[in-house]
């Protein structure tokens, strides 16, 4: 199994904060986001590589971080951070665009655990990726903000009593659940296939939940609830929301 961090943004709407700084590595309490992130995948047995792939602007940021983290770290697994060559907003492959130029670059042939760096939280994924491998079908986290009205914020989602995925819609005006996807995924190797399909119908290559959406209809997808906090941290209200939990 490998991992991926989609770390290729370039947060715009934290300016001045992510102008010269990837928004993954911005502090929370103390450490960096990409942290507490890296944290809860080297808990993972049976993970065998992690990959970061980040924009052209921010690369040597994240090499940099790179020897940082690894001297720290207690667990010794290949960490490697990818240039996806873009500069700005106008070019950038965006979060789909991404997951495919990193499984082509490094000839993925094995599950997948993807995460947005954005997401900030203190669960363990133990459950998460058992759960996945279990199944054998794509997994994605929810989590239930218990607001409709910040849940059209996201993709929002629904499932059945076996946790399967029943509805998917990104930004809904009238949510009919309060169950939101984050962008933490599962894939099984032979679902990786389905995302050449979804580059060849969708032009959508930003959002991540956009292949969810379209995914579900084709495949079984199921739902991993997330316990304990939940930060998507894209605003400075909510890093520093997250500043004050996490102290």
């Amino acid at each position: 199994m490998r991992a991926l961090l989609l770390c290729a943004g370039y947060a715009t709407r934290l300016y001045p904060l992510t102008l010269n700084q990837p928004k993954a590595l911005l502090p929370v309490a103390g450490k960096p986001i990409m942290n507490y992130i890296m944290d809860k995948l080297l808990e993972l047995p049976a993970l065998e590589a992690i990959y970061v792939v980040t924009n052209h602007k921010f690369y040597t940021h994240f090499l940099e971080w790179k020897n940082r983290y690894k001297q720290a770290a207690v667990k010794k697994l290949p960490l490697e951070v990818l240039d996806d060559g873009s500069t700005t907003e106008n070019n950038r492959l965006g979060a789909i665009g991404d997951m495919d130029f990193a499984i082509e670059t490094k000839k993925i042939e094995d599950d997948l655990v993807v995460v947005a760096s954005d997401n900030l939280f203190n669960a363990s994924l133990l459950s998460f990726v058992e759960e996945g491998k279990a199944k054998n079908k794509p997994v994605v986290g929810i989590y239930n903000l218990k607001d409709k009205s910040l849940a059209s914020k996201y993709g929002v989602v629904d499932f059945d009593q076996n946790k399967k995925l029943t509805f998917f819609e990104e930004k809904p005006q009238n949510p009919p659940t309060t169950w939101v996807a984050m962008a933490l995924y599962f894939f099984p190797q032979p679902s990786l296939t389905f995302l050449k399909t979804y580059l060849k119908e969708e032009k959508n290559t930003d959002q991540p939940g956009r292949f969810i959406q379209w995914l579900y209809r084709r495949e079984d997808v199921y739902v991993w609830e997330l316990p304990g906090l939940w930060f998507d941290i894209g605003s400075k209200e909510v890093l520093e929301a997250a500043n004050l939990a996490f102290r």
